[in-house]
């Protein structure tokens, strides 16, 4: 049988020196963090696919695609 409990010790260890630099490795993500996080992405993909037609369009696909 594999030696477990070893690498759980390694691992346990490890989460703790990751958790000293005040790293969160659990939770959840406020929703305005969320939100900053992901709008500059969302702006470099509507410039790159062709603006705000395409994503309406897609928007639209999905939503009947959904039935609503």
């Amino acid at each position: 049988m594999a030696d477990t409990a070893t690498r759980t010790i390694l691992r346990t260890q490890g989460r703790r020196a990751y958790a000293s630099f005040g790293v969160r490795t659990s939770g959840t993500r406020h929703p305005l963090v969320a939100t900053a996080m992901v709008l500059p992405l969302a702006a470099l993909l509507v410039v790159v696919f062709g603006g705000w037609d395409a994503v309406v369009t897609q928007a639209s696909s999905v939503g009947v695609m959904l039935g609503r």
